[in-house]
């Protein structure tokens, strides 16, 4: 006999459940995120009564296989980096990304690859047939084995997943999605946890991929449950902004490959363009002889990528100095300012400072900390860097400089573009085995140092 339903108040962004509303969640500290749903309960059953009827088995893992993974090449390189190689079957993949970004723009063109050889299944909660009609048109998509089904119900998509066994399932989006057995409406935490679910079990036991897209809330998080992330076996979140060309797909989570690779796109009118050397492309148009550039060396995984950073230093017209960064970390640059005035005698305090980096990219690592820092003083001294040079290395609060990891890595790739300087930290430099012929290695110790260096 089925139990009463009961009303539960549930946080959009933590998933805290209370049987009273608050107006802050005591889970996660937000305001007006508590919902109301009505819940059936679940009837009893006896402990035990699963095993007793021969219904669990346990598995030796000498009889697993552990024979290696056959994985569905995307066609687009790019991708198959970030997946660690490609599609697993049985797999469950979320998307994530600001609207407008690409995320179904490239669900297509992977349509259009895979859709030569295998059965797609493509699930829109929020495009009628035509629309995705009239976008795979224009991405050049037309595929025989590509199905399209405008459909809401989760139940009703799964049962066809079970009859048709497609190869390669899409859902676009899973907020979009409804659990007819709950009260709730689509988007909320209980419907997005089960619908999600519900995939998920259908695509370990049948072995079908399935790539879910999902929407992000105003701070870039991922709308629904944080349970979302925990049940799917990849989160790919697409970075960028999506008033500029390039696009970058990281992993935050992959339970078959790497987190730390990622893939760097370029947004044109045929859809999303490979970027096979984000080097290359992130520093052309660089301005020649003028102050305040700086070309700096990041390693996102096992690839390293040139980045232009641009530092403005200017009279200030107001009373407090402005500060302002683009794709590199605010705090981290006021505590560069820091140590540029109190350590190396660069005064800031009554100028407003500006850093960006060029392309859209973030750079997160320390080691271009040195990039920064110069960019900001070569502004400030209206002294041009070498357009030859690069630098990298991480500034301590003492003014020195740090060494950083993946030395070789980097002056290799500076090395591959043409560079004929290379500016790091002394220590780093004694650890360096490799002999570079066509570059200059010049180690110093702090910023001043690295400053007449890179001006020479």
């Amino acid at each position: 006999m089925a139990g009463r339903a009961k009303s539960v108040y549930v946080c959009s962004e933590c998933g805290f459940e209370s049987p009273k509303w608050f107006g802050k969640c005591p889970g996660c500290g937000r305001w007006n995120t508590m919902n109301e749903e009505i819940r059936e309960a679940a009837p009893k059953r006896a402990i035990g009564s699963a095993a007793r009827r021969g219904m669990t088995r346990a598995v030796p893992i000498s009889q697993i296989s552990t024979s290696e993974e056959e994985r569905y090449h995307t066609g687009m390189s790019e991708l198959d980096r970030v997946l660690g190689g490609g599609i697993v079957k049985g797999s469950l993949i979320l998307i994530s990304g600001e609207p407008g970004i690409g995320k179904s723009t490239i669900l297509l063109q992977i349509c259009g690859y895979l859709g030569k050889r295998l059965k797609i299944l493509y699930v829109s909660g929020e495009e009628s047939a035509r629309q995705i009609k009239l976008r795979a048109t224009r991405l050049g998509v037309n595929s025989e084995h590509l199905y399209i089904l405008p459909e809401t119900d989760i139940q009703a998509v799964v049962e066809l997943i079970r009859s048709d066994k497609p190869g390669l399932v899409m859902i676009d989006s899973i907020q979009t999605m409804n659990f007819t057995d709950l009260s709730s409406s689509p988007g909320s935490v209980s419907q997005v946890r089960e619908c999600t679910a519900a995939v998920m079990r259908a695509a370990k036991e049948l072995e079908i991929p399935a790539i879910l897209v999902g929407h992000v809330n105003k701070d870039g998080a991922i709308a629904g449950p944080k349970v979302l992330e925990h049940i799917v076996d990849t989160v790919l979140y697409f970075e960028g902004d999506r008033r500029m060309p390039y696009r970058i797909l990281r992993a935050a989570k992959n339970r078959y490959g790497s987190t730390n690779e990622i893939g760097v796109f370029d947004m044109s009118e045929t859809g999303l363009e490979q970027v096979e050397n984000p080097s290359l492309a992130l520093l052309s148009g660089r301005p020649k002889n003028v102050s305040g550039t700086c070309v700096t060396c990041a390693v996102e995984g096992s690839r390293p990528i040139l980045a232009e950073i641009q530092g403005l230093a200017t009279t200030s017209g107001f009373g407090t100095p402005r500060r302002m960064s683009t794709g590199f970390d605010y705090n981290r640059m006021s505590l560069l300012l820091a140590v540029l005035e109190k350590r190396a005698g660069y005064y800031f305090s009554n100028l407003d400072a500006y850093v960006n980096v060029v392309g859209g990219l973030r750079l997160d690592e320390p080691a271009s900390d040195l990039a920064v820092a110069l960019s900001l003083v070569s502004s400030l001294k209206d002294k041009p860097i070498d357009g030859k040079a690069i630098v990298f290395g991480e500034i301590g609060l003492a003014g020195e400089l740090r060494s950083v990891t993946h030395s070789e890595a980097r002056i290799r790739e500076a090395d591959r573009l043409g560079f004929q300087k290379c500016i790091l930290p002394y220590h780093s430099l004694s650890r360096i085995n490799r002999k570079f012929d066509q570059i200059q290695l010049i180690g110093v110790k702090d910023v001043r140092e690295a400053f007449e260096a890179a001006t020479e």
